[in-house]
């Protein structure tokens, strides 16, 4: 039988796994009488975390929210990603604030981390090279509410500046928030255009206020990120394509990044692809490296792109090949 201090320790580990737990079998997994479970609920309690306890058959013990935030028991996987995530965020984060946060997190957790462990952690932070964000600065604050109307379905209300300077008022009903390239989006169904929207929350203008409950409404797309990435792309995109790839859209889809453009089927050998970009010639790379043959529909300017880039390429293996042949014959010749 464990100690009773070891035993607070093990009882509340059961608790955190945030499940519901009956006295018999809190009392098993301890090897103790249902009594001492209660009478260890109740030393838990004192100490400040809130144990909630259901009589009857279907009842039983789960821990929940309290007014403030008693210590947690980390396992040692879970200790690692904690001190790694708050390590990355300490090293350079869009989110503003959150560096000295982390710090502070940071250095609490490690005073405490075994040395095994510690050097987990260190290995980690030593042998990574972090790539500084290039993202623009977005607040903390606006974040957690967001998310928060995310999370409860109300609305939310904000003026927006768009990236040509347009300033207007909106009123939104939140869907999901999406990291996406350095930037935070906002992903909403717009109650004044009555479509769904994608925001950046960087150009919020106002301070954020939350309104009435909204309507649960199915999403834009069941991959969200692949949604947002191809609204960003429209958006950036100053060079529009149609393109008739030679391929089934079954066999062609897991080559096309959601990202990139949108397929339609033409047919069983064929299939439609609808591209956008602010660069012709990468327009070009891209659609050409999905593997197959292809026909430009419009516009007759990116037609015009790909037969230079031919030219451009060809000339390029023919100077590769001639390069290559003295090589070859002199290995030829000994």
């Amino acid at each position: 039988m464990l100690e009773t201090s070891a035993r607070l320790l093990r009882l509340l580990s059961l608790l955190q796994m945030h499940r519901d737990w009956t006295g018999g079998q809190l009392a098993d997994e301890l090897e103790i009488t249902p009594r001492t479970v209660r009478r260890d609920v109740e030393k838990l309690r004192s100490l400040g975390y809130p144990v909630n306890a259901a009589p009857g058959v279907a009842g039983g013990y789960r821990l929940g929210a309290g007014s403030e935030l008693p210590p947690l028991l980390l396992d040692d996987d879970e200790a690692v990603a904690v001190a790694v995530g708050l390590r990355t965020a300490a090293s350079g984060s869009s989110v503003v604030g959150i560096e000295e946060s982390s710090l502070r997190a940071l250095a609490k957790l490690d005073q405490v981390l075994p040395p095994a462990l510690r050097r987990r952690v260190g290995a980690v932070h030593a042998y990574t090279v972090p790539v500084p964000g290039s993202g623009p600065e977005v607040d903390a604050e606006a974040l957690s509410t967001i998310a928060g109307a995310c999370r409860d379905r109300v609305e939310l209300r904000f003026g927006y500046g768009t990236h040509d300077g347009v300033r207007s008022r909106r009123v939104v009903e939140p869907h999901r928030m999406v990291h996406l390239y350095g930037r935070w989006y906002l992903v909403a169904f717009d109650q004044t255009r009555e479509d769904w929207r994608t925001f950046r929350v960087d150009r919020i203008t106002s301070r954020l206020a939350q309104g009435r409950r909204c309507p649960r409404r199915e999403p834009p797309d069941a991959d969200l990120a692949a949604y947002v990435m191809r609204q960003v792309s429209a958006t950036r995109g100053r060079y529009r394509a149609r393109v008739r790839l030679h391929g089934s859209k079954t066999a062609l889809q897991p080559r096309v990044p959601g990202y990139f453009g949108t397929l339609t089927e033409i047919d069983e050998h064929c299939c439609l692809l609808e591209v956008a970009a602010g660069w012709m010639g990468g327009l070009a790379v891209q659609v050409a490296s999905i593997g197959v043959d292809f026909t430009v529909l419009e516009p007759p300017e990116f037609a015009e792109e790909v037969r230079a880039l031919a030219v451009r390429f060809g000339a390029a293996a023919r100077a590769t090949d001639d390069a290559a042949a003295p090589a070859a014959d002199d290995g030829a010749s000994r």
